[in-house]
């Protein structure tokens, strides 16, 4: 191929391609794992979108987003600086494989409720996912989380059931197993912003709100020690493990969001 053509075609190529090479303003991983929860850094005053929707900037510059089970190769996030410059950065999603176990031969009434039992679920977990639309300033997602029970994992985020032939939702959260009664401690300090005693299907539940759409929720407990719109520092007490509502035995399920995309706490966590 003669040299200028080979230039031309190498001039085509990047002007087709957005821009990869690391700003040293945005300060972001260059790759992430499904079930991430990501925090990153721009100077103060500039905006960052992923893909379209635009994403809380903190007055320091921090952000975070969350990166869902089955989320794809990639994600591209735009930032604006102060000085008006823009910066596209791609950043690369590893794929994970999840636990997959099939169970068949149950009484179709265990695996699918009755329209009335179908109705008050929905209703309930309506109740929660509109506590997780809550945005604030606060960024206690920053700290570095501790875990909230010690214990043997029970449960991992991502794993999935087919019963009778249909797939469930996946196990969204960590479960660590202990005795009924055993304190849960606040993985990050936090606001309460849901506590109810008798959901059907997660019984005791009660969500910590992190900042910024961040939240954890742990559910099944046996005792609800924190109300509705008080403060809790990491290691405080809010609960107590249990097996309300429908649960097999005593444990401590955690379920972390970012609005409405779960992930998994585990990876916030040192090794047990």
């Amino acid at each position: 191929m003669p040299f200028k053509l080979l230039v031309l075609l190498v001039f085509l190529l990047q002007l087709a391609t957005p821009a990869a090479v690391a700003d040293p303003r945005l300060e972001l991983p260059a790759s992430v794992v499904q079930g991430a929860l990501v925090t990153g850094r721009v100077p103060p005053g500039s905006s960052v979108h992923l893909g379209e929707r635009p994403l809380r900037v903190a007055p320091d510059g921090w952000f975070v987003f969350g990166v869902g089970r089955d989320h794809g190769t990639g994600i591209e996030l735009h930032a604006r600086f102060p000085d008006g410059s823009r910066h596209l950065a791609q950043v690369a999603v590893e794929q994970r494989a999840w636990r997959i176990e099939r169970v068949d031969g149950l009484p179709p009434a265990t695996v699918s409720p009755d329209p009335a039992l179908a109705r008050r679920i929905a209703s309930e977990q309506a109740r929660v996912s509109a506590a997780r639309e809550r945005d604030d300033d606060r960024t206690d997602f920053l700290q570095a989380f501790a875990w909230p029970v010690q214990g043997r994992v029970s449960g991992v985020y991502g794993s999935q059931r087919i019963l009778n032939g249909e797939p469930r939702n996946p196990h969204y959260g960590l479960d660590v197993a202990a005795p009924t009664g055993t304190p849960i401690r606040a993985p990050a300090a936090g606001l309460v912003i849901l506590a109810e005693p008798d959901f059907y299907l997660t019984g005791g539940t009660l969500t910590l709100d992190h900042g910024h759409g961040v939240s954890s929720t742990f559910i099944h407990l046996s005792r609800i020690d924190r109300a509705v719109g008080e403060r809790v520092e990491q290691g405080e007490v809010i609960g107590a493990v249990g097996a309300t509502g429908r649960a097999t035995g005593p444990h401590m399920h955690w379920g972390m969001n970012w609005f409405e995309v779960r992930v998994d706490p585990q990876l916030l966590l040192p090794s047990p």
